[in-house]
């Protein structure tokens, strides 16, 4: 087996047949792991957000606005939660928003939603990353400047898993969210039961690391200023609801049956991320916790609670583990949601290929490239992400919902009517969210959002009118007949040697009229070959194509052109001499002639290039470790030579 093939087998393990498509889907448990990561994580950063805006307007003021937002916050998701539990039952196929907005109000807002999602996919994916490696430079200041090195690598290692399957990549990452889960369940019980006791915050807490004398004094906004402060920290606070739409677009990763499953899980994740949003800012209003570039909400909020001991490190460290698995809900849906563009002609059509692993391979790779690039380009930095984040998602839930409302009119199933009121109040509620989620977060980089979704549904679209246009051109209807061609077989040679003899046997089965032309690079060489060639003898004039300019394709190129000129309609096949070696480091010592020669002829009309391989090297010989069978193998050279192990056994 090939070194590449070897560690392809270690890295991703052994291919998975059709068959078992079924074994890979999800339960409950593990699904909450895989689809749930994202939402719950995003309590370790919504908080920070809400105060990060306030704080610096207001100061420590901003303690006492962070508990309604979140409350509102977390009205909002259960409102979003109930809705998506309709989606779930009603298109149980999956794909979420792009389904149910493409299906109800068309294909133009069916790419604002995929476009949209796609978007959020990767800024999921880059943005807990960043989150989770600043959980641990919290913890550990001196790993700071190796924030874009670890992100990096903590995206490779997701592609890594999911490209072994779903399955696997489930049970892989169950225990660190419930990790995750049991440590807030103890920093919100231990916290809650300290401030009961009467636990209060520092005296010492000031915002965004200033100074606590000049904190007290800032001047608070008023009116319209505060007002716009206000939806900007709400607008931040939503990032928490990132995530939600997961379930609901990937019901087929479930074990049937799949819709309740799925319904179940959605209720889990609602609830679960109510309570600790909701109680990490209670937390932090009452103990006086405000974030700093340097220490978040939640690192802070542990150090109080538990002290510098174990549990805080248990904390941070699992933190660190569902901050960076919540981008594992991004690897989840985003490869399935392009694969279902794919088969509708929006995407490259490799997208919707399964790989070894019976995983959607194109997708995940592609998501960790473009998620790798944003950590870069912004340096790990997950305050100067999260104004792109969330903005798209909002759109998907508001025609995600305008969808349902169209569904359940035109549909008129019991119930309709309750059902559309409750999806048409989501619509209304998340589509003012879109508006201030792009008004308050323009100026701050959700412009680029604004921008970078038209140009991708711009990209959606040309894609779907080339797959359109290719259709047609490529269509057969029977109705055209098969006209014959005049029929000329080109072979171009460098040497005599082997795999020029074996492209004549070739290209002599193939046609009768042969040319055989060898391009001179060194007039040098052209008589000794010429000697060789008239030694051979084999009934065929070898044709010397001059190249001053020491080009090979050119001059074979224009010779090709030439024939056809001479008699129109005339068929020309190349047929190039191709030597392939065994071994991977070995291709480095040779020139690749024959690539050149069919990229260059390839979009020429009424030109076949065929290759002709002739192998080398040691894979045919006889193992020592004892007598065995050595295939036979017709090796095209003239005398047709087969190869056979003499001494098998009787």
């Amino acid at each position: 087996m090939a070194p590449f093939s070897l560690a392809k087998r270690a890295l991703i393990g052994k291919p998975l047949g059709s068959d078992q498509l079924e074994h890979e889907r999800l339960n409950k448990r593990t699904a909450l792991a895989v689809l749930s990561s994202d939402a719950i994580s995003s309590v370790a950063y919504a908080t920070d957000q809400i105060l990060f805006v306030l704080g610096g307007a207001v100061g420590t003021l901003a303690l006492s606005y962070v508990f309604p937002i979140s409350a509102t916050i977390v009205a909002l998701l259960v409102l979003v939660g109930l809705s998506y539990q309709q989606t779930i039952h009603a298109y149980p196929g999956g794909g979420g928003s792009y389904t149910v907005a493409k299906e109800n109000l068309g294909q133009g807002p069916g790419l604002v939603a995929a476009a949209a999602l796609l978007t959020d996919y990767v800024l999921t994916v880059a943005v807990s990353v960043s989150s989770g490696v600043a959980a641990i430079t919290s913890a550990y200041p001196r790993l700071v400047p190796h924030t874009v090195s670890i992100g990096v690598f903590a995206i490779l290692l997701l592609m890594v898993v999911n490209l072994r399957g779903v399955r696997e990549s489930g049970a892989a990452f169950s225990l660190p969210t419930y990790a995750f889960i049991l440590m807030m369940v103890a920093l919100l019980g231990v916290g809650l039961y300290k401030l009961s006791m009467g636990m209060g915050p520092l005296p010492a807490a000031a915002p965004l690391d200033v100074d606590p004398s000049s904190a007290r004094h800032v001047a608070s906004p008023v009116g319209y200023a505060m007002l716009f402060l206000l939806l900007r920290g709400f607008a931040e606070g939503c990032s928490a609801m990132t995530g939600t739409e997961a379930i609901s677009n990937g019901i087929q990763a479930f074990k049937a049956p799949s819709q309740r499953n799925a319904a179940i899980t959605l209720a889990w994740m609602v609830a679960i991320l109510a309570v600790f949003f909701i109680g990490v800012s209670y937390l932090a209003q009452h103990l006086g916790v405000m974030p700093t570039t340097a220490e978040t909400v939640l690192s802070q909020l542990g150090h109080r609670v538990f002290g510098t001991g174990a549990a805080y490190f248990a904390l941070q460290y699992s933190t660190f583990a569902i901050l960076v698995l919540a981008a594992n809900t991004a690897f989840a849906d985003f490869p399935r949601l392009a694969g279902i563009l794919a088969h509708d002609k929006y995407m490259p059509s490799q997208f919707a290929a399964r790989g070894d692993r019976l995983a959607f391979s194109n997708g995940i790779i592609g998501l960790a490239l473009v998620a790798m690039l944003l950590v870069w380009l912004f340096n790990g930095d997950t305050n100067a992400l999260v104004p792109l984040y969330a903005v798209g998602v909002f759109v998907c839930f508001t025609l995600s919902q305008a969808g349902m409302v169209v569904h359940w009119v035109k549909s008129k199933e019991p119930g309709w009517r309750w059902r559309a009121v409750l999806n048409g109040v989501g619509a209304l509620a998340t589509g003012i969210v879109s508006i201030i989620q792009i008004v308050t977060k323009f100026k701050e980089g959700g412009w680029i959002i604004a921008v970078l979704i038209p140009l991708l549904i711009f990209a959606l679209h040309r894609i779907n009118t080339h797959y359109r246009r290719y259709k047609i051109q490529v269509a057969f209807r029977g109705r055209s007949p098969l006209l014959p061609f005049n029929h000329v077989v080109v072979v171009p040679v460098s040497k005599v040697d082997k795999s020029a003899a074996a492209a004549l046997v070739y290209a002599t089965s193939v046609g009768k009229d042969v040319r055989v032309v060898h391009v001179e690079i060194d007039p040098t060489d052209t008589p000794k070959l010429e000697r060789e060639w008239d030694r051979w003898d084999i009934g065929y004039e070898l044709e010397i194509l001059h190249s001053p300019y020491r080009s090979v394709v050119r001059p074979l190129v224009d010779y090709v052109t030439a024939l056809q000129a001479e008699t129109p309609g005339t068929l020309v096949t190349v047929v190039t001499p191709e030597i392939v070696l065994v071994r991977w480091w070995e291709h480095l010592l040779h020139n690749k002639t024959a690539l050149y020669i069919r990229t260059a002829l390839l979009f020429k009309p009424h030109v076949v290039v065929v290759a002709v391989p002739y192998i080398v090297g040691h894979d045919y010989e006889q193992e020592e470790k004892g007598p065995r069978w050595v295939a036979d193998r017709a090796m095209l050279t003239g005398e047709m030579v087969a190869v056979r192990n003499a001494d098998r056994p009787q």
